[in-house]
């Protein structure tokens, strides 16, 4: 599986990005899928992850109630909608994917199978 993250940018608090993560592969519908962040001199944390029929999401405290994390499986596509953004949600965000449910992949997500090249999300104050 091969996964491309996009839409990213510079938003002010309190505003909106759609992120956007396409994937390659005949067999996407069989992944759980999910996004991590990475913001400058830290590590990698869960922001969100979404079961492979997509009625399972699961979510980081940090973003519950502001995230929503969907997927359309005959686009080959997963999103992340994020809504009140803070300057703490400056990151770059990446997207991944497992044949096992993400949520038993954490807290790291070093055993996770695949990433995308990530997007860059800044918030500004």
């Amino acid at each position: 599986v091969q996964l491309q993250a996009f839409g990213g940018g510079l938003v002010q608090a309190g505003g909106s990005l759609r992120l956007s993560c396409a994937a390659s592969g005949r067999t996407f519908s069989s992944y759980s899928m999910g996004w991590f962040r990475q913001a400058p001199g830290q590590e990698r944390e869960f922001v969100a992850s979404i079961s492979w029929g997509g009625g399972s999401t699961y979510y980081a405290d940090s973003v519950k109630g502001r995230f929503t994390i969907s997927r359309d499986n005959a686009k080959n596509s997963i999103y992340l909608q994020t809504n009140s953004l803070k300057p703490e949600d400056t990151a770059v965000y990446y997207c991944a994917a497992d044949s096992v449910p993400l949520p038993s992949l954490l807290p790291s997500g070093t055993a996770v199978a695949y990433w995308g090249q990530g997007t860059q999300v800044t918030v500004s104050s």
